[in-house]
């Protein structure tokens, strides 16, 4: 079934279709909207194609609903190609930009949506807690995943449990650097999503600034991040462990070997400022698997 949230925002011709095509699917995680096309609703199993064309009328109609009848007010947003609404749901827009200086001022004829249903599934990483610690010491960590295998989704379990406190464990301050709203799934500053009651969330903040901000004002024992890789990422990462603070990062990834190359990585890993690489993994059937090294990219499990 769709949530209600979801339902919402659709076109009101589409709603009847969706509700009786998706009774019994599994749980959805993403639905696609192309003009021109029949939206595709893609499962843990497979996709779904409902039997109904988009117009460019359903979408104008669609975007009247996300923006709560102001598209005007989430310019900005769209702009950024993304917008996160209530219930951790996550908006991903498309179409025609306008440059202005060799960058995005704009989006206009908006011809595709990519609705990424929240799914927060506690207790997922459950398995991987206990090798990130060391002698009770939560060890700076990096996952490693392709698109969609689940980095994020792994990244927000570890956040909850490092800060509630798991297995015995005392609770840390854990500080979120949320640049794209995917993590704490904040809607209007209002995390969505269980990031634990120590947990302190810097939404829409760049990577960098964000991290140097939670050190000044929050004082954090863990900083979560998600998507580090760049040379100007290694350097801020490096400035926080200096500082005293843990990393829980992720980054984009087929195997660690190739992602110890990227400039970034490559940095990070030279400095050995990482003791755990965290490689995840989505089976066919939807279950997520991981393998763990060591600081000198040792396979541990």
């Amino acid at each position: 079934m769709v949530r209600e949230e979801i339902l919402h925002i659709m076109p009101t011709g589409l709603r009847g279709f969706m509700k009786d095509c998706l009774k019994g699917a599994a749980d959805p995680e993403e639905i696609r909207i192309r003009i021109g096309q029949a939206p595709e609703v893609r499962c843990a199993n497979g996709s779904i194609w409902l039997p109904y064309t988009i117009t460019a009328e359903d979408l104008e109609e669609m975007l009247t609903f996300i923006s709560g009848y102001s598209v005007y007010a989430y310019e900005e947003e769209i702009r950024q190609g993304y917008l996160t609404i209530a219930g951790g749901n996550r908006i991903g827009f498309a179409g025609e930009t306008r440059l202005v200086d060799g960058r995005v001022d704009r989006m206009t004829h908006i011809c595709f949506l990519n609705i990424r249903i929240a799914a927060e599934r506690k207790g997922c990483a459950k398995k991987l807690l206990p090798f990130l610690f060391e002698e009770g010491e939560f060890l700076n960590t990096l996952l490693i995943a392709r698109p969609g295998a689940g980095k994020t989704t792994f990244l927000r379990d570890c956040v909850r449990m490092l800060s509630d406190g798991e297995a015995g464990r005392d609770g840390k301050k854990v500080c979120v650097i949320d640049e794209r709203s995917e993590i704490a799934a904040s809607h209007l500053g209002v995390p969505q999503n269980d990031v634990g009651r120590r947990t302190d969330v810097l939404d829409g903040c760049p990577k960098r600034e964000g991290m140097r901000m939670a050190m000044r004002s929050m004082s954090p024992e863990i900083i979560g991040i998600d998507e580090l890789g760049g040379k100007e990422d290694a350097k801020a990462v490096e400035e926080i462990i200096l500082s005293g603070c843990k990393i829980l990062g992720t980054m984009h990834g087929s195997c660690v070997e190739h992602s110890m190359q990227t400039a970034g990585v490559k940095r990070m890993y030279r400095k050995k400022l990482f003791a755990r690489y965290v490689l995840l993994d989505k089976t066919e059937t939807g279950e997520r698997t991981f393998l763990v090294y060591d600081q000198d990219c040792k396979r541990l499990c």
